[in-house]
């Protein structure tokens, strides 16, 4: 018997999921500024690629992307995911070069900061504390290909929020001023 299967309740669960998530980020992306992108946020998720594998591997407390890699080794949904959202790092690098990995633009990553915090507020729900980016930054970032002064860019903006909380730090003027320092256009 199969592990993982399509049901009604992994249809209506990820589809639930993914709407309550496009919302997150359209409200935090309009606070910094940048509705269109909200409205436009993570799309293709909708696209069969992303959606039936999201369907299978719905369990509602862990991305069905993270079940899937550990089921099969990879997972069709995310290459298909990071290769159509500029808001995701990966999007910005390609394994065959040495080139340097580059500076996502700032809109996108807006969306980028908008999306973490976003995710870690569907998953975690009534569980979610201003300091859970943070944590979940500091237990990854060394895996994470990006450029230096982005990933201080991110510890710096996760860091304030676990101090200060969201309203205060994620604001367009805020952001704007931080991404001027720590990358240069």
């Amino acid at each position: 018997m199969e592990k993982y299967k399509y049901t009604f309740k992994g249809f209506i669960g990820h589809f639930s999921l993914i709407n309550r998530h496009r919302f997150k980020v359209f409200l935090l992306c309009c606070k910094v500024g940048i509705p269109i992108r909200g409205l436009l946020h993570d799309l293709s998720k909708y696209s069969p690629t992303e959606f039936l594998e999201g369907v299978k591997y719905f369990d509602g407390g862990r991305s069905p992307i993270t079940r899937c890699k550990e089921d099969i080794g990879y997972s069709k949904a995310w290459l298909h995911h990071k290769g159509r959202n500029k808001h995701h790092l990966e999007y910005w690098y390609d394994y065959s070069t040495r080139v340097e990995v580059p500076n996502i633009p700032y809109k996108y990553f807006l969306e980028l900061v908008c999306d973490t915090f976003a995710a870690g507020m569907i998953y975690q729900g009534k569980k979610w504390t201003k300091e859970y980016q943070l944590t979940y930054w500091n237990r990854t970032k060394d895996t994470v290909i990006c450029s230096n002064d982005m990933k201080k860019l991110l510890t710096r903006i996760y860091t304030d929020v676990s101090i200060y909380g969201l309203d205060e730090v994620l604001n367009k003027k805020n952001l704007h001023k931080l991404y001027n320092k720590y990358i240069k256009e």
